[in-house]
């Protein structure tokens, strides 16, 4: 029915997450009516993410090429001995726009999911915990999304620690229920944090 560079085109954009069938092809169309110098603009951007953007070797953030380490750890202002440890890069952005952390990051690549084929090891745990030994870390702060997944893999981290010996101050980010959210639609979840956390009126 479709040109096959087009049947290509919408077939690899259904890899992306979220990115279903009928999206896929509201997408390809967008492409293909975009002028040609746009479209070398996109396929130049992707096809250069690979030589152009690295992952920092102490904290897995994202670093640009030249850069040996990110700068929200080579900074020398920031507390290396407070470590905020989040499951992907982007999660950083958020936090950092808060201006209220001073610490330095870590990020795991994810969160454990055996159904999604996700394991310990495949996770940047285990640099994590040698990153606690060697910076003398303090406080870790797990950040991880407050679901199943998160969940688990924090508690996995507070294994760990503990199996290494590493006396270190484990803490949470505050979690409940968000300002508007009726009862009603808020998940288990978020009601035990919100009662876990509840504070004098």
């Amino acid at each position: 029915m479709l040109p096959k560079a087009l049947d290509d085109l919408i077939e690899a954009l259904s890899l992306l997450p979220g990115v279903g069938p009928r999206t896929a092809e509201r997408y390809a169309w967008a492409l293909f009516k975009r002028p040609q110098a746009k479209l070398d603009e996109i396929a130049g951007s992707i096809s250069s993410l690979h030589e152009k953007v690295k992952l920092c070797p102490k904290t897995f953030a994202l670093i640009s090429d030249g850069e040996d380490v990110s700068p929200l750890y080579s900074d020398d202002e920031r507390d290396k001995k407070v470590v905020m440890v989040v499951e992907q890069p982007f999660d950083i952005i958020p936090l950092e726009k808060t201006s209220k952390f001073n610490g330095t990051y870590h990020v795991l690549g994810g969160a454990i999911s055996p159904i999604d084929g996700i394991h310990a090891s495949d996770l940047k745990i285990a640099e994590l915990i040698r990153r606690v030994k060697e910076d003398e870390v303090e406080e870790l702060i797990l950040a991880t999304n407050a679901n199943i997944e998160g969940e688990s893999t924090a508690l996995y981290i507070q294994k760990m620690l503990e199996d290494a010996g590493e006396k270190v101050k484990l803490t949470r980010l505050a979690r409940g229920l968000p300002t508007g959210v009726d009862l009603a639609y808020a998940d288990q979840i978020t009601l035990s944090h919100a009662f876990d956390g509840r504070k004098e009126f």
